[in-house]
């Protein structure tokens, strides 16, 4: 069985476009749901009537959700404590002003829950200004459909979230639902548009309402923000997909593999139980009159001359054999979903940064990818609030005012290390820029300090670099020796 056979086995509303049981299919992989359709355990064997139940209908006992850990490793390597960038300006203000808002806003929290949901192919990321203050969430992209703009095909002009939902969840709402369409499917529908979020009141499915292009408005739900703009950042994951969504993190081979990972492994627990619960067969005369099995004082049993005993076992090699098995198809799978593949057992001692990027460079090429589609999407998020707090007074978490940020200022990320240095790598880095900002004078001390900001947490390089410029020399420290005539900067030896 494999991922295919699942989409096509699986429930599908045809209420819904192919890409909506597309994404839930992948969500259900992400979130380890993949077998929730499967009711029955892999154990039971037979049916109620005596039927042998296959395997493909069982719920496997050992679950290795291999594209979860795909997902997790490089998500950690993106926008995990320690890895998320930086953000440039030319004004410092703006710089430091965007750099606390992140702080205050969680947003490095906001963008690991995203590229997370996002990893099945897209992922939509929402602003909203409450009483003055900033929120984001994150929604998956299953019952969303975006609008481009025409004249800006990377401008969203509208964003549309229609899902079907139960008659009494609505009356829980508040809406007004009679007793006997409790059970009774409806459809609930919100657009998101540059002036408001417009709610509409929701319409029956199945009857010719539904079917209309206009919906009523519910306008005590509706609210208008009066941005200028859709307040949604729509991501998509990786370079690829169908226009819509991006590109999957983790391929369909890669879902095909940790089924038969999941199955197999299953399979040599059932063998291993019964090895632990060997079958005693008893080839005959080796009961007493009354039909008991004979046994001697030493839990041994007797047979006559023409009789004879065994325990039926299995032996170890077939376990053996479904391991090697497992890690042969473990390392293929990761190696197509560009996985960490490298073992921490083999690790006799702490390796340099360097090092470890040269042992996971696919999963670094895999996040080097996930760079591009989420910075970009973090640059649009930090200028839709310089453009809020153009119109709005916005406020923090404590209630202090968010000063002026200068809209028309261009952004830029710093991303930091892959991995985090060692001693040995800090202390070549720092030789090799002090070569570079001396003698020749290849490099600005401005570019240095950046350049090991990261390296040692300094969170903002400019002030670090007045605040070296304030302390001055340090006593014992030796003047950069002069260039020998012939050698100035510009000229050859």
């Amino acid at each position: 069985m494999d991922f295919q056979d699942f989409k096509q086995t699986a429930r599908r509303d045809r209420d819904y476009p192919e890409r909506q049981h597309e994404l839930a299919m992948r969500i259900a992989v992400r979130d380890g749901q993949l077998y929730a359709s499967l009711i029955r355990p892999f154990h039971v064997e037979k049916d109620d009537s005596g039927q042998y139940i296959p395997l493909r209908q069982r719920r496997p006992s050992v679950r290795y959700n291999l594209c979860r850990v795909v997902v997790d490793d490089s998500v950690s390597l993106l926008f995990a404590d320690g890895h998320f960038p930086a953000i440039e300006c030319t004004d410092e203000a703006t710089r430091d002003a965007l750099t606390a808002l992140v702080r205050d806003t969680e947003l490095p929290a906001i963008m690991v829950d995203a590229a997370t949901r996002g990893s099945v192919g897209s992922v939509a990321i929402h602003m909203r200004v409450l009483s003055g203050r900033l929120f984001w969430a994150v929604y998956d992209t299953q019952f969303l459909a975006p609008t481009w703009r025409a004249d800006a095909p990377d401008t969203l002009a509208m964003v549309r979230e229609q899902y079907k939902v139960k008659g009494k969840v609505l009356a829980g709402m508040g809406y007004t639902v009679p007793k006997d369409d409790a059970e009774s499917d409806y459809w609930f529908r919100r657009d998101f548009t540059d002036a408001a979020e417009v709610w509409h009141m929701p319409v029956k499915c199945g009857t010719p309402e539904a079917e209309a292009a206009d919906w009523p408005v519910d306008a005590a739900k509706t609210t208008t923000h009066g941005l200028g703009f859709v307040p949604l950042v729509w991501v998509k994951n990786l370079p690829g997909g169908n226009g819509v969504d991006g590109a999957c993190t983790f391929p369909d081979e890669a879902v095909d593999t940790m089924i038969e990972l999941d199955y197999q492994l299953s399979q040599a627990g059932r063998a291993l139980k019964y090895a632990g619960d060997p079958t005693l067969m008893i080839r005959e005369p080796a009961v007493d009159n009354d039909g008991q099995v004979i046994r001697s004082a030493g839990n041994a049993v007797v047979v006559g001359p023409e009789g004879d005993a065994k325990m039926l076992e299995i032996t170890g090699g077939a376990a053996a054999a479904v391991l090697e098995y497992v890690r042969a198809c473990r390392e293929l799978a990761l190696e197509g979903a560009h996985g960490n593949r490298s073992n921490a057992d083999k690790l006799s001692a702490a390796q340099s940064g360097r090092a470890m990027e040269l042992m996971n460079q696919s999963l670094i090429w895999l996040a080097d990818k996930l760079r591009t589609s989420y910075g970009t999407a973090l640059l649009r998020l930090l200028r839709m609030a310089m453009q809020a707090r153009a119109k709005h007074e916005l406020v923090d978490s404590l209630g202090e005012k968010v000063p002026e940020l200068k809209s028309g200022d261009r952004l830029t990320l710093r991303w930091p290390h892959w991995y985090a240095p060692t001693y040995s790598d800090k202390q070549l880095e720092v030789a090799t820029l002090k070569d570079a900002t001396g003698g020749r004078q290849l490099l600005s001390q401005e570019t240095a300090v950046k350049a090991l900001a990261t390296c040692y947490e300094v969170a903002d390089a400019a002030d670090e670099l007045r605040q070296i410029k304030a302390d001055g020399p340090m006593p014992d420290a030796k003047p950069d020796p002069e260039p020998k005539p012939g050698n100035e900067p510009g000229k050859e030896d």
